[in-house]
Order: structure tokens, then sequence, then C-alpha cells
């Protein structure tokens, strides 16, 4: 699932006040005090995280103590995943009506879009098949190689023997390293 604006979604703990902005005439002497978290805002991934793990707190979710962006609940059917980095959330588990509940729950305390099974996240492909689930980073690595304007280069078996271990002393020291780093 996907939070649109998400860091609008943030309440602020303290006071902050901006300039207006451009094109706006303000009475003189007068600043603007934000009610709600801006993108740009050092305090806005804070506060939306924080709105975030309430509402799910509010639905019985205890954050991990391994990775605070994954929640956790246990269901009389079994055990509901969500990780979540910024506005991207998966969510996972082997109770499905409760993974409904959570996605109806989460979709009326913020503007979200479901973007369907997972298939792609953080340069993962994920791939689901009745073997199994297969993770592949093919598109994450072609998208490298287009960047370094390497995508039409010739493919080359590589000429040394596999397995191959090299060590500090083997051969002769390169006169310039830094052109191999």
């Amino acid at each position: 699932m996907d939070v649109k604006n998400v860091f609008i979604n943030g309440d602020l703990e303290e006071e902050v006040y901006m300039r207006p902005p451009p094109g706006y005439d303000p009475p003189p002497n007068k600043a603007c005090c934000l009610r709600r978290a801006l993108y740009g805002l050092k305090q806005a991934p804070r506060a939306w995280f924080a709105k975030f793990s309430t509402t799910l707190s509010k639905i019985h979710f205890s954050s991990s103590p391994h990775d605070t962006a994954l929640f956790l609940q246990k269901t009389n059917h079994g055990v509901v995943l969500l990780l979540l980095y910024v506005d991207d959330m998966i969510i996972t588990g082997d109770d499905s009506s409760c993974i409904e509940t959570v996605k109806q729950f989460l979709t009326k305390q913020f503007d979200m879009k479901d973007l369907g099974p997972l298939s792609y996240f953080l340069g993962l492909e994920v791939l689901s098949s009745e073997d199994g689930i297969s993770l592949s980073q093919a598109k994450y690595a072609s998208d490298l190689l287009t960047k370094a304007g390497l995508s039409d280069c010739k493919v080359e078996s590589t000429p040394l023997e596999t397995n191959v271990r090299f060590l500090s002393t083997d051969g002769t020291p390169l006169p310039d390293p830094t052109l191999y780093r």
C-alpha cells in the first residue's frame, strides 16, 4: 500500500513558525504558525512515524524489538506483519481477514492506495509461484547499468578460473591502484 502526501499527516508536538509563502501579503510583523507538518520540515518524518505508530497501536499492533518499522499483531488465526518504509508498506501474514480489516482501517485513517499483490519493493522484484517466493534485483541491476552507460556492452565470460583465492602478496603491485578502485 502507498500513503498519499504522507508528511502532511503528522501532527507537530512543538510550535513551528514560517514565513508566509510568496504571493501572500500578511499583516506586518506576523508569521504563520504551522498546525501540521509540511514537506521539507525537519520534524515531518518523525511526526508522521509517531502518528502512524499511534494509529496502529489502536488496533493492537506492536513494534518489533528488532526493527521499529516492522509492526506485529497476533490474532486467533495467526500473525499479521506490516513493514513501513516512509510512505510505502507491505502487509502480510496468515490471517487474510485481519489483513483486509487492517487495510480498511488504514484507508479510513489516511489517504491510501492499495497497490495489489507485492511485485516490487525497494529495488526487489518479488515473484510468487506455487513453488514459493523468488526475490530478484534484475531490474535494479539493469537500471544501474543504464545509469552508468553500460547497458549496450558486449557480454564476455570471465577469463579467470572460478573459485580462485588470491592473497594480498600475489602478483606485482599496480603503479596507480586508484584507477581500479
